[in-house]
């Protein structure tokens, strides 16, 4: 009885613990933050840093082409929805992108690995997306 009274316990207190985790977890949809040299950082489901480009206005992006074979668009499927601030915008050509708080999202080619900071102030209009 007692073995039982203190296995129902410690389930009891697991259960607990890993609620209040799940209610003090940020939610980043597909992404999640993970701690480079830049600090805490926005990436994508393999670790690969999201930037913003200065020259994008909110909600429109401004990077296609060669710019977009640089810096891959983060791109968002049909079933993918908005969480808290991380919104989809439409691209120029009819595809989804993700953006936060209205500034698409772009990974840089030059990251090899997860957690590469390289884009990082490129030209003075590349940013990491830094957890607030």
């Amino acid at each position: 009885m007692r073995k039982t009274m203190m296995l129902a316990t410690a389930a009891a207190l697991t259960l607990a613990i890993g609620l209040t985790v799940a209610a003090n977890a940020e939610d980043y949809g597909p992404f999640k933050v993970m701690e480079t040299p830049a600090g805490k950082v926005l990436t994508d489901a393999k670790g690969m840093t999201l930037y913003t480009y200065d020259k994008d206005a909110a909600g429109m992006s401004n990077c296609s082409g060669e710019c977009a074979e640089y810096w891959p668009p983060a791109m968002a499927m049909a079933s993918d929805k908005p969480v808290g601030d991380l919104t989809i915008i439409k691209r120029a050509d009819g595809t989804m992108q993700w953006a936060d708080g209205g500034k698409p999202l772009y990974t840089f080619k030059n990251d090899k690995k997860p957690g590469d900071v390289t884009g990082d102030n490129m030209k003075n209009v590349w940013h990491v997306v830094k957890e607030e």
